[in-house]
């Protein structure tokens, strides 16, 4: 009964919410509209705002700082029919305005089945339960067939993987990626990094901004860095309206808004895939309620870095009453907030709860939270991570995280096969994050690929104690693909000698799988100029 309650009550706000956005949109145009009586509850609360935060305009009455919505736009970064965010005036550029930039247009149309194909890889796939060499065809940007002898005749361009392993490109639900403020010691500025940079190199299409914007400069986040770059770019929005900016800004219960986030989630439902909160360090419930409340509006789930330990809100209460079945705890193995059990060493009442209550937990190891005192003992108790994630960002990167591949091989070090940590790679966390369409080499999924080896040595691993365990193997990527074609190649599998005089597949379809352009030869390279005699 109560959650049909709850149920009608949040139809009841958006109906009130829409209605006073509708009667705005008249008064506008001259319309003669019947004054409402409607009121909607104050929930928000604006904070200052610098150049590139968006304010918003005018909301509902008594409800500053939200935005009003219209019904969806059509767009394909929009649902028909979904909510929508009015923008401000001048604000940034309608949803779906800068398509993905992956890789320049055919030259030539290619009539056969395959793009591009990869030969006799050890396939992984968990989603598919495939583990097993196989050859992958892909066309047109899509997985077009996983099977075994396909004939490279059929397409464009064949690559031999034959002692590699080809997997789905890797997803990483814990990044930080809104690096174009320029503002200093700040997750929404300096400490951001450009994904391009470090994502391909590692295997990973997707990442996950985790939490640097808030509704109030999402947009700007959007048009600045997720638009324009070819990495997959996905987004946790803050509960803090101002984003991960500090603690005067995280620890702003003012600014931690349902009703906004949740509205700004629903405008941008192919983008926004999740609420984050982090770092608060009062000893308040109220950022969980309200990140949850957004979710429950959005339909997405909550990622939570717990921030301080306080005894007034324990780990056990997070994670058994308020957070829902499908909500995520990052930084399971930090050991700063109850995960270990003081006297077992293994893992806690709240995180065996947890786990039984349907919550997922994800390493989210990034420069302050893996501990291997905590990681060795929980795993061997058996309890596994659902995800791997980096939480990678400009301190991260270069501590004890480094990257994706980083983290999966310190994980094998601990006991998890490759198998186990390509899962946790791929399929699990698209599985997270909703997403079913990711993390899989499914036919007619969009072509994400990651093709892995291993290194053997003497490897060692890092973590936030600056202590570290010594492994002998490391995951190296080779080559990734990103929606068909061929974004980063490490050493060469995909190209030809430079001194062959017989190309194996035509330069004029090269385009079809691949984004590095080929470079027309030289007039001299063509025709050698004859050398100059003196009359």
């Amino acid at each position: 009964m109560s959650q049909k309650l709850a149920v009608i009550a949040v139809r009841a706000l958006f109906g009130a919410m829409l209605t006073v956005a509708v009667a705005a949109q008249a008064q506008a145009v001259g319309d003669q509209v019947p004054q409402q009586t409607t009121r909607v509850p104050e929930t928000s609360v604006p904070v200052s705002a610098n150049a590139y935060q968006n304010q918003g305009p005018p909301g509902p009455s008594e409800c500053r700082g939200c935005f009003p919505v219209t019904p969806a736009g059509q767009g394909p970064n929009q649902e028909a029919g979904l909510p929508q965010a009015v923008p401000q005036q001048g604000g940034s550029a309608a949803a779906g305005a800068h398509p993905p930039r992956v890789g320049p247009p055919p030259t030539e149309p290619n009539s056969l089945p395959y793009d591009l194909l990869l030969q006799n890889g050890h396939v992984i796939d968990a989603k598919n339960n495939i583990d097993a060499v196989m050859d992958v065809g892909i066309k047109d940007g899509k997985i077009a067939a996983v099977s075994q002898h396909l004939d490279a005749k059929d397409a464009a361009k064949t690559i031999d993987a034959t002692g590699y392993y080809v997997t789905p490109g890797l997803v990483d639900i814990h990044t930080h990626d809104y690096a174009s403020t320029g503002e200093a010691r700040s997750y929404a500025g300096d400490w951001g990094i450009w994904p391009d940079g470090f994502t391909f190199r590692t295997g990973v299409t997707t990442v996950c901004d985790a939490g640097s914007s808030g509704w109030r400069n999402f947009e700007d986040f959007k048009e600045h860095v997720i638009d324009r770059e070819q990495t997959r770019v996905l987004a946790f929005i803050n509960i803090v309206g101002a984003g991960m900016r500090g603690v005067r800004f995280e620890d702003n219960l003012d600014d931690m808004q349902m009703v906004p986030t949740g509205y700004m989630a629903l405008r941008y439902p192919d983008t926004i895939i999740g609420v984050k909160s982090a770092h608060f360090t009062g000893p308040e419930w109220e950022p969980y309620i309200q990140a949850v409340g957004a979710g429950n509006i959005a339909h997405i789930p909550v990622m939570i870095d717990y921030g301080a330990n306080r005894i007034e809100r324990p780990l056990y209460d997070l994670l058994t009453k308020y957070l829902r079945p499908g909500d995520i705890y990052t930084h399971t193995y930090s050991g700063l907030r109850g995960e270990q059990d003081v006297m077992t060493l293994g893992p806690s009442k709240a995180l065996i709860e947890g786990r039984k209550r349907g919550i997922y937990f994800d390493a989210g190891t990034g420069g302050g939270s893996f501990r291997f005192r905590v990681a060795v003992p929980l795993i061997k108790a058996g309890f596994l991570p659902d995800s791997l994630s980096t939480d990678l960002h400009a301190d991260s990167m270069n501590s004890s995280t480094k990257d994706m591949l980083n983290v999966m091989s310190k994980f094998m070090a601990m006991g998890l096969t490759l198998q186990q940590v390509v899962a946790d790679t791929t399929w699990h966390p698209a599985r997270e994050i909703q997403r079913p369409e990711l993390g899989n080499l499914s036919v007619g999924a969009t072509a994400d690929v990651a093709v892995l080896s291993e290194e053997h040595g003497k490897f060692g691993f890092l973590d936030m104690d600056n202590t570290k365990m010594m492994g002998d193997t490391r995951v190296i990527c080779e080559l990734t693909i990103r929606a068909g074609k061929v974004v980063y190649d490490l050493n060469g599998i995909s190209m030809d000698a430079w001194n062959d005089e017989h190309p194996s597949s035509n330069p004029q379809m090269a385009n079809h799988w691949t984004v590095f352009r080929p470079r027309p030869p030289l007039p001299e390279q063509i025709t050698p100029r004859q050398p100059v005699t003196q009359q």
